[in-house]
C-alpha cells in the first residue's frame, strides 16, 4: 500500500501542476454526459495519458481526460469516461482516479453510468438515483493490507449514497419538472450483457437497474471519507419475457436523451449543496 500512497501522491502533485484550484466534487461522467461536461468553466483539461500512473481509457464513447474547473461555481474535477474491470484492469486500478481526486482535496464523488433497466416501471432514457447497491465484482478494491492513511480496514456500507443526497436531488428534480426515480443498481463483471435467466435472478435480488461500473469507484469513496451521489440513464430494458437484442447505436442515443436531463440536474444540484457536504 506504500506503491499505492506514493503513486496517488505523484498524480495529485502532476494535476497541482497543471491547476491550482481544490476541488470540491469528484464527477465521473458515463456515456451520454458530454453535454455536462461543456458547462464546467475550464481552467484545465488533463489527457489521461499525460497523469502519472492512470490507466487508459478504451471506450470509444469515453474522451479519455480530466476537466478542472468550476460547474455553477462549486469547484470540480471531472473525468470524461471511466474505468472498467472488463478493460483488464485491477478494482485497484479502476479506482485510482478516487484516490487522486481525493487526495486533492475532493470531499464527494458524484457517479453517472449508463445502465440496463430491469424494473419494469422505468422507460428508455428514464434517470434513476442510487439508493443501494448490490456488489457482484469478482473483487474487492480494498482487497490486500490496508493503509489506514487512505481509510479506514472495515468501511461501513450502511448508507453507500447519501440519503441527504438523494433527497437533495429529488427535490431538486421536482423544482426543474424532471422525472427521476429511486433504485438499486446491481454491479456485474461484464463485458457480456446477460441471459433471461440472469435478469431474473437480478431482479429477484432487488435490482432495479443493472450495469458494469459505479460500485468500486463508490466503494473506495467512502472508504477515503467520501460522500457519493450516484445516478443511472436507463439505456435499455432488460425484460426477460421481452428482450431483444442490444444495438449500440441505441444505447448511445438513450444514453444522449438521459444524459441531456442530468446536464440540467446535476448543475443545480451542485448549486445547493450545503456547506459541506461532510457536515
Amino acid at each position: 500500500m506504500l506503491e499505492l500512497w506514493n503513486q496517488i501522491d505523484e498524480a495529485a502533485a502532476y494535476i497541482r501542476s497543471q491547476w491550482s484550484g481544490t476541488p470540491r466534487v469528484g464527477l465521473i461522467l458515463g456515456t451520454g454526459l458530454g453535454g455536462l461536461a461543456e458547462q464546467i468553466v475550464q481552467e484545465a483539461c488533463i489527457d489521461y495519458d499525460k497523469v502519472p500512473h492512470f490507466p487508459r481509457s478504451t471506450v470509444e464513447s469515453h474522451a479519455g481526460r480530466l476537466v478542472c474547473g468550476t460547474l455553477r461555481g462549486v469547484p470540480i474535477v471531472a473525468m470524461e469516461g471511466r474505468f472498467h474491470y472488463y478493460e483488464g484492469y485491477s478494482l485497484k486500478q479502476v479506482t485510482f482516479p478516487v484516490r487522486v481526486m481525493r487526495a486533492l482535496g475532493a470531499e464527494m464523488l458524484l457517479v453517472t453510468n449508463a445502465a440496463g433497466g430491469i424494473n419494469p416501471q422505468l422507460d428508455l432514457a428514464d434517470v434513476v438515483v442510487m439508493e443501494d447497491h448490490i456488489n457482484l465484482m469478482p473483487d474487492s478494491p480494498l482487497r490486500g493490507v490496508n493503509d489506514d492513511r487512505l481509510g479506514p480496514r472495515w468501511p461501513d456500507l450502511c448508507e453507500p449514497y447519501s440519503r441527504e443526497l438523494i433527497e437533495l436531488s429529488r427535490s431538486t428534480a421536482l423544482e426543474l419538472g424532471l422525472h427521476v426515480a429511486k433504485g438499486v443498481y446491481v454491479c456485474v463483471p461484464g463485458p457480456n450483457l446477460e441471459t433471461r435467466a440472469e435478469y431474473r435472478m437480478l431482479k429477484l435480488l432487488g435490482a432495479d437497474v443493472v450495469g458494469m461500473s459505479s460500485v468500486p469507484e463508490a466503494i473506495v469513496a467512502i472508504h477515503a471519507g467520501m460522500k457519493v451521489l450516484g445516478y443511472s440513464i436507463v439505456t435499455d430494458l432488460c425484460l426477460p419475457d421481452h428482450l431483444e437484442p442490444v444495438e449500440v447505436p441505441k444505447i448511445l442515443a438513450n444514453a444522449a436523451k438521459g444524459g441531456e436531463k442530468l446536464a440540467k440536474l446535476i448543475p443545480a444540484v451542485l448549486e445547493r449543496l450545503p456547506r459541506s457536504t461532510n457536515s
